[in-house]
Formats: C-alpha cells, structure tokens, sequence
C-alpha cells in the first residue's frame, strides 16, 4: 500500500525530472512544487447548484515525456492556411506555429508554453498565475499549477495592433489515456490591439479528464477581443476556468460556444481592477444527451467607471441538465461601476433541465446594475409565424434556435470559426 507521504514524493520526484527535462526555469519548477504541496490542503471552488465532488477531474497526466503511443492525424480536423498566424497543438506537442514575419518584427511572441519558458522565462514570469488566476486559489487550480503539460503564449507588446486574428486549435488526444492539462497565457502590454480565436477539440473515446486554464492579462489601455468554438468529446470530463485581469482603460470581450458533449464546467472569471476597464462576456451553450454543463460567469469590478456585461443564452435537448450562474460584484469603492447580465434557457425536452441563476453582489452606492433571467420553450407566436410562410417545424424550430444563438456567433471575428459554431449546433440539434 503506498502511504500519501510516499506518493507525494514520488510525484515531487517525478515533477521536478519533468521540468528539467523541458528545460523550465527554476522558479516554473519551485511553483510546480509549492502547487502540490497545497493540493490537498485547498477547497474545491464553489460552482453554484452543481455537486462535482466525485467527477474524475484528478488523473495524474504522464509526466515521463515520452511520446503518445498513438498520434493524431492533424488532417482530419484543419484546413491548410499556411500564410495564417496560427498554433496548432495535438495532445501534448506543436505541430504548426506560423506566425508572419511582420509580426515578429514588431516583437509579437506566439508560440506553446514550453517553449516560452525556455526563450522568454522572465516575461512569462511577470503574469504566469501572478494576476488573472492565482495558484492558490483552489483545488483545481493548484492541481493545474502543478502537472500543467501542455499549453499556449501569445504576448502582443505595446503599442502594437495586430489586424489579423492570432488563432489557436487545440486537440486533445484520447487515442490514448492521459489527462489533458492545458494553459494559455495571453499577455496584452499597454495600448495593444488583437483578436484571438481559439478551437479545442477531441481525437479519440479515450475517458480523460481535462483541466484548462486561459489567463488573460491586459495591461492599460489594451483591447483583446477573445473567441473560443469548445468541442471536447463525450468521453472527456472538463473543468474550464477561463480569467480575465483588466488594469487601466483596457478591455475583454469573450464570445463563447461552449459546446462540448461531455461533462463540463465552465468558469469565466473577469477581474476588472484599473478605473474605466470593461468586459463584455457572450456565451451560448447547447446540452444533449445525458450531458451536464454549469456556466459560471463572475465579473468583478474593483476600479471606479468600470462596465461589466454578462449575456448567456443555452439550449437544452435530451434529459440533458444546463445551469447558468451569472454573478455581478461590485467592490465597495468602485464608484461609477455598471454590472448588467442576462441568462436564458431554451429546454427542447420534457426531460430536461435547466437553470438560470442572476447574482448581483453590489457594495457601493454609486452604481447601475440589473439582471434578466428566464427558462422556457421556444416562442409559439414566433413558429407560428415562420410555419405560416410553409416553413416546416423543425425547420422553424431551428431558425428561431439560430436567432436565440446569433448574438455570440456574430461576434466571432473569423469567418471559419463562425460557420463550424453554426455546423456545430446545426449537428447537435439534428442528432436528437
């Protein structure tokens, strides 16, 4: 029987042999270490209405550094762009990075994370789990600090507008069992401007966990507008926690299609710190199956004038369960602040379940807040009228669908990315 002092030393041992072989500096190595150490002792993070206490999120990924028995064929999930600035990532490993010269030129980093920590250790280090997320935080976040083993940095330095979107795929590889423990580091230096756009996908009907975690720094005065299509497989059971940090005048907006098919926790945290920071989040989500997603959306305002906006639409098929948790917080001293947010369920099924749960925690006077929420079926009024112009039903039934939706799908810059978020809910809407 191996005692939890013994475990714990066989994965410091086998921690510390994995970061030197990726070459990590030494204080990557000491905060792999010191996350460990907290595992055990921190709570699980709060997610409102859902019990997760026994989901499989803990399977320690191989830290050996030896390559997946079974690899990915890359063609069967992206189109060649080769004049694109792009990073695509199977399982654990790059297998494209094309970034123009134009912009390399102008300082521009995007590249995987282990390959920052060896050439631009120091810059990583000034917003690796310093601000938007820190390791301590929790459970999951310590968990992550410590066996993180695959990932993403995208630094846009000052001054810089990049007009093109930087876009990222990610596939997780379930040919094989092995946890997939991902980070993206977005670092936005002061009065840069870009677009993101983020794809993850699943090869494979391997059960593995995966843990995610996106910060977003953005210094003052920097715009980022960021967009992601999810798409883990049914077998992949996911906690997401995507955390933005805003400083000065600078801004986020999220547009989200949180489409996985398997058990997920999504939890999108805002932290809007310098005076006049804003965040816009959009998210829709649709559940299937016997499918379980939480969306946990938490602005924060900390500094005076800021705006935080939270929009979640979701639809709900099957005997499937989807919660929204929308919470607005306004610190006291954030005078000026606005926290506006909307929740609504559309549930298809009998069977289904849904929640839509508004929170506004306000602690100054000198705000604007308010919220919306609703649970429903589709609109008979609106099906009336499309099958009234010889439209079929189900047909009506998914253009109301598309319109409840529209709002996040418009706001993805990248055509590409927009028309597989509209495949993508066309196919789970016609599998029922």
């Amino acid at each position: 029987m191996v005692t939890k002092e013994k475990q714990y030393v066989e994965y410091a041992d086998a921690l510390i042999a994995f970061s030197k072989g990726l070459g990590e500096p030494e204080w990557m190595t000491q905060l792999r270490l010191d996350s460990l150490d907290k595992i055990d002792e921190l709570d699980l993070p709060v997610i409102e209405r859902l019990r997760y206490n026994r989901w499989p999120l803990w399977q320690v990924p191989d830290l050996t550094g030896a390559p997946a028995q079974k690899a990915i064929d890359i063609t069967e999930f992206i189109e060649d762009k080769a004049d694109a600035a792009r990073v695509i990532q199977a399982g654990n490993e790059s297998v494209i990075e094309t970034l123009p010269e134009s912009l390399k030129e102008k300082g521009v980093i995007f590249t995987d994370i282990k390959t920052a920590l060896r050439e631009h250790p120091d810059l990583v280090k000034e917003a690796y789990m310093q601000q938007a997320v820190k390791a301590d935080k929790n459970k999951v976040t310590a968990f992550h600090a410590a066996f993180m083993n695959s990932g993403l940095f995208l630094y846009v330095p000052k001054n810089v507008v990049v007009e093109e979107p930087l876009e990222a795929i990610f596939i997780q590889n379930s040919l094989v069992q092995d946890s997939f423990i991902k980070h993206v580091l977005i670092y936005a230096d002061v009065n840069s401007n870009f677009n993101y756009v983020e794809k993850i996908l699943t090869a494979g009907q391997e059960k593995n966990p995966a843990n995610i975690l996106v910060e977003v720094v953005a210094k003052q005065g920097a715009q980022v507008k960021f967009s992601a299509v999810d798409q883990l497989g049914e077998q992949t059971t996911t906690y997401f926690n995507r955390a933005g940090h805003t400083f000065r005048d600078a801004s986020i907006d999220w547009a989200l299609g949180v489409m996985n098919n398997g058990s997920t926790i999504a939890d999108f945290d805002t932290n809007l710190v310098g005076d006049g920071s804003q965040s816009d989040l959009k998210a829709v989500a649709i559940s299937s199956g016997k499918q379980t997603q939480v969306i946990d959306s938490n602005v924060v305002s900390y500094g005076s004038h800021t705006i935080g906006n939270i929009f979640q639409h979701g639809v709900i098929l099957d005997r499937a369960t989807l919660t929204f948790n929308g919470i607005g917080h306004i610190i006291k001293g954030a005078k000026g602040s606005d926290a506006q947010q909307e929740s609504r369920v559309l549930m298809l099924s009998d069977k289904a379940r849904g929640d839509a749960n508004p929170i506004l925690l306000i602690d100054e006077n000198e705000v604007t807040a308010g919220h919306a929420a609703s649970v429903g079926r589709v609109d008979p009024e609106e099906m009336y009228y499309l099958m009234s112009r010889g439209i079929a039903k189900s047909e009506a039934e998914r253009l109301v669908i598309r319109g409840f939706l529209g709002s996040v799908i418009s706001a993805i810059p990248l055509k590409a990315i927009r028309d597989e978020l509209v495949e993508t809910i066309e196919r789970k809407l016609t599998s029922r």
